[in-house]
């Protein structure tokens, strides 16, 4: 039986993945971010949004996507990586926090602070999402975790600065 690889360096690709999807739907622009956001799915992954909405593979993802960066101007994430483990040698499941900075404003808002979860597949020598899954982190009768991780978030945010 094969052993996962779990080295810092085979992270690397499932961390720049996610890297990617973050810095494309920070971009703010239109035509580009949801084309950039859409080429790193699988042809029939799954994109599960923070509202519960779902993005049924490559194709849906872009045009659903396509439709929100021209409908609004979102705002931007702040997130960190928690961990990366690999599930098989082609499969990897990495967890993430995140914050959102609304337009126009320079801290966290935290009702938008979420849970972040993205499975990576690797087919024909490139890493591609399978499943993201962008969860509230509303800590339902614990504010103190809500607390906690949003001052996670803006030590984050002040140590790597969003251009707004």
């Amino acid at each position: 039986m094969n052993t996962p690889a779990t080295n810092i360096e085979d992270e690397s690709p499932i961390r720049d993945l996610y890297k990617h999807w973050i810095n494309a739907w920070n971009a703010h622009n239109a035509q580009h971010n949801a084309h950039d956001m859409a080429a790193l799915v699988t042809e029939d992954g799954l994109i599960v949004g923070f509202d519960g909405s779902q993005m049924n593979g490559r194709a849906e993802v872009e045009a659903t996507l396509s439709q929100i960066f021209a409908d609004h101007v979102t705002a931007p994430y702040i997130g960190i990586v928690r961990s990366v483990h690999f599930l098989a040698p082609d499969v990897a499941l990495l967890a993430a926090v995140v914050g959102m900075v609304p337009p126009g404003q320079t801290d966290i808002n935290p009702p938008t602070n979420a849970i972040q979860s993205l499975v990576a597949t690797r087919m024909d020598g490139q890493w591609r999402m399978s499943l993201f899954q962008n969860t509230p982190a509303a800590f339902h009768g614990r504010p103190d975790l809500s607390e906690q991780l949003t001052a996670e978030l803006r030590a984050a945010l002040k140590a790597s600065p969003i251009s707004l």
